[in-house]
């Protein structure tokens, strides 16, 4: 049956006048059973800052699907606050959310024969948890990211969440007194938004801008600005047009569409997770995606943007240089964007862009000129060799020694990982191994913001090579190496490491080699035991059941048939 026809058959018609009852109850008149209906997948929670203002953009979006002649159906979706749940048993869920935050708007879609869905979220998995619903259900869509949060302030330095987690370092190693650690804390995050920096959330939100599932400008916007709202509204008349019209999703979200989502990742400075999050948003579209497409478009794409973690500025800072359609306009010219990809307005991304400047404004630094941009090339590069024959993934640029070669620490676990770098036993030249967190193994591939800003706030952010099965934060930086794969629970190199072993990561050669012989490793495999599940009901027993590899997304729904 044609999209377009879903509400109204499921509305029309006396034989059908039990749905019709019921939709009355929620305030279904008679001229409404002729209507798109649209639903509002609202991720409005009180657990994190990132979500807990979208009940409002929510509200103001039902309000103008009203208006625009459609009715709205709000539901629920969850979250997990990535930054609480961190360097905690809890941050297992994190990954999980994604396809949890996907199957409950499937579901929800689908079991009432929704027109199109307007999904809000904030917090890092809300966007392709979201975005993985979209492409597969393919009825029209729109993502309204939450907005980002201001910066918090203290001693003339701006501060994000990754302020406190390096403070704890600069405590532990005595580069700070207990008072200052507190001060970072209390002042860290001010108020509502997701996470300052181009950190993941608002990575995958402007990637969003530029695949053409959002509108302009709208994911750098504050979460406490009125503007964010406008946008919400904006947002749901667009979207009841594209019902109109039947624009659908994959329509949108195509190879070349993620190919410039991926080069404005690149130009921004984006989060590592977003490599994961892009090919599972890739296979639920049915669009062919490799880690070896990331690794073709970094090599010819700059870093143009000064951002935290690793730079100077924050999120609000872009937007006023000209946020994302800035930096995509300067890509554009510079043919690094498919300009005929369409958009959720029905206009072209060349279109979209038509008024605006190809330079930046010459009054900021966030968005540095063409001529002069952070770095030549991309800075997520796909390392490969003989500890990661499936490939693993690594943040190259603003690091001094891109090349380290030094013994292995082997740690079966984030927390064993971060008591000896907090007591200090962590020295200049060590490469640190942290295995069984991936996406079977964690199970759900635990971010290990802690131990990485431990190491920071120690001071071996420029010594100490840290390599993972599991993933990082959008906060981190540093000579860290993760989604190794294959992982070590499924037998992985990584879970062959002896302590003392010699590794090698080099950047330049994105390269990831332990310096042991093929017949040691053979060696060493055929004596390696898979561990017993850590998990054998919940959730977490069936997410490590049907898991695939970070190396094609991490996927729950890779080959079931």
């Amino acid at each position: 049956m044609p999209d377009n026809l879903r509400s109204q058959v499921v509305t029309q018609g006396t034989q059908r006048s039990p749905n019709r009852a019921m939709l009355r109850a929620v305030g279904f008149g008679d001229d409404d059973f002729t209507k798109p209906i649209v639903g509002v997948a609202n991720g409005y929670s009180t657990i994190t800052p990132c979500n807990m203002g979208i009940n409002q953009l929510a509200i103001r979006a039902e309000t103008a699907i009203r208006t625009a002649g459609a009715m709205p159906q709000m539901f629920g979706t969850i979250t997990i606050s990535d930054g609480i749940s961190m360097g905690t048993e809890g941050m297992k869920y994190s990954l999980v959310s994604r396809e949890v935050i996907a199957d409950s708007i499937e579901t929800a879609c689908m079991g009432q024969s929704m027109d199109g869905v307007l999904a809000i979220g904030g917090c890092d998995k809300n966007m392709p948890g979201a975005m993985i619903a979209i492409a597969r259900m393919n009825i029209p869509a729109i993502f309204v990211y939450g907005g980002t949060i201001k910066p918090g302030h203290h001693n003339g330095r701006d501060l994000t969440v990754v302020s406190a987690f390096e403070a704890v370092g600069q405590y532990s190693a005595g580069k700070i007194d207990a008072n200052e650690l507190l001060e970072v804390e209390r002042k860290a995050c001010p108020g509502a938004g997701s996470c300052g920096g181009m950190y993941t959330a608002n990575t995958m939100s402007s990637a969003f801008e530029a695949m053409g599932m959002s509108l302009p400008y709208s994911s750098t916007m504050a979460a406490e600005d009125a503007e964010k709202e406008e946008s919400a509204e904006k947002s749901a008349f667009v979207l009841v047009e594209a019902i109109r019209k039947q624009l659908l999703p994959r329509d949108i979200i195509t190879r070349k569409s993620i190919e410039n989502a991926i080069s404005l990742i690149m130009a921004v400075g984006g989060s590592t997770n977003a490599v994961l999050h892009f090919l599972a948003i890739a296979h639920a579209a049915g669009v062919e995606l490799s880690l070896d497409d990331f690794e073709t478009i970094r090599a010819r794409v700059p870093v143009l943007c000064d951002l935290k973690p690793s730079g100077r500025f924050v999120a609000t800072d872009l937007h006023k240089a000209g946020g994302i359609p800035q930096v995509m306009k300067m890509l554009l010219v510079h043919d690094l964007l498919h300009g005929d990809a369409l958009t959720i307005t029905g206009q072209t991304i060349a279109e979209v862009l038509t008024d605006v400047p190809e330079e930046p404004p010459a009054n900021q630094e966030v968005i540095r000129p063409w001529s002069n941009p952070m770095y030549s090339q991309g800075h997520l590069a796909i390392l490969r060799g003989n500890l990661a024959t499936e490939g693993a993934v690594a943040k190259i640029t603003g690091i001094k020694k891109p090349q380290i070669t030094g013994p292995a620490r082997v740690f079966e676990s984030e927390e064993e990982c971060l008591m000896v770098i907090i007591a200090g036993q962590i020295k200049p030249g060590d490469v640190i191994v942290v295995r069984y967190e991936g996406p079977k193994g964690g199970p759900g591939m635990r971010e290990m913001l802690a131990p990485t800003s431990a190491i920071i706030g120690a001071g071996l952010g420029d010594s100490v090579g840290l390599i993972t099965d599991g993933r990082f934060s959008g906060g981190t930086y540093g000579m860290v190496v993760g989604h190794v794969a294959p992982e070590a629970a499924v037998g992985g190199a990584i879970a062959l490491v002896k302590e003392g072993d010699t590794i090698t990561i080099d950047a330049h050669a994105r390269s990831l080699h332990l310096h042991v012989s093929d017949e040691e490793l053979a060696r060493r495999r055929a004596e390696w035991q898979p561990p017993k599940p850590r998990y054998t009901m919940g959730v977490l027993a069936k997410y490590a059941k049907l898991v695939s590899s970070s190396s094609v997304g991490a996927v729950t729904d890779l080959g079931l048939f």
